[in-house]
């Protein structure tokens, strides 16, 4: 959802996931996001990729990527990272079915995601196409914001006394 005012990017992109067999007596398989490609091919959703003993891939489906400019300098921290990433998050909806719940390449709204319960949250790298658009976006949209830190005002120690019973804050009769 676009905010107020702001020019908003969107990319499509598609989401390819793991089920991964596991040894352990709570649970034969876990699911896993494991990459987002650059553009969301024409595959249906759960289409299975490739199988091997260990693992299997689907692709998950499409999803769309909203980028705002109140964002921009979260993106720059993402891509300073050295390692520029999304945060994909699965959630289940029912049995063996998942939903795709999200995709992000803010660091900090990924962070936020992981901290949710029932969803499975995983960092994936960032496809180069989607970095350089990315970069362009914050090159476009950035604006430097001056960090201004609240100062508390000093209390009022006469406003926090305690005060005779039956007079005012002034001493008079009140």
């Amino acid at each position: 959802m676009s905010r107020a005012g702001e020019p908003e990017a969107r990319i499509t992109v598609g989401v390819v996931v793991a089920r991964r067999r596991l040894s352990n007596p709570w649970a034969d398989h876990a699911w896993l996001p494991t990459a987002v490609l650059p553009a969301a091919p024409e595959t249906p959703a759960w289409t299975r990729l490739s199988a091997t003993q260990t693992e299997e891939l689907f692709y998950a489906g499409p999803y769309e990527l909203a980028l705002h400019p109140s964002e921009t300098a979260h993106y720059r921290d993402n891509l300073a990272s050295g390692q520029p990433s999304l945060w994909v998050a699965l959630r289940p909806i029912g049995g063996e079915d998942h939903e795709i719940a999200a995709v992000t390449a803010d660091p900090y709204e990924g962070e936020g995601l992981a901290e949710g319960i029932g969803e499975i949250v995983e960092a994936v790298p960032m496809p180069t196409e989607i970095r350089d658009h990315l970069a362009a976006y914050v090159a476009a949209f950035h604006v430097e914001r001056a960090f201004f830190k609240r100062r508390n005002d000093r209390p009022d120690a006469e406003a926090l006394a305690r005060r005779a019973p039956g007079r005012d804050r002034t001493g008079g009769e009140g």
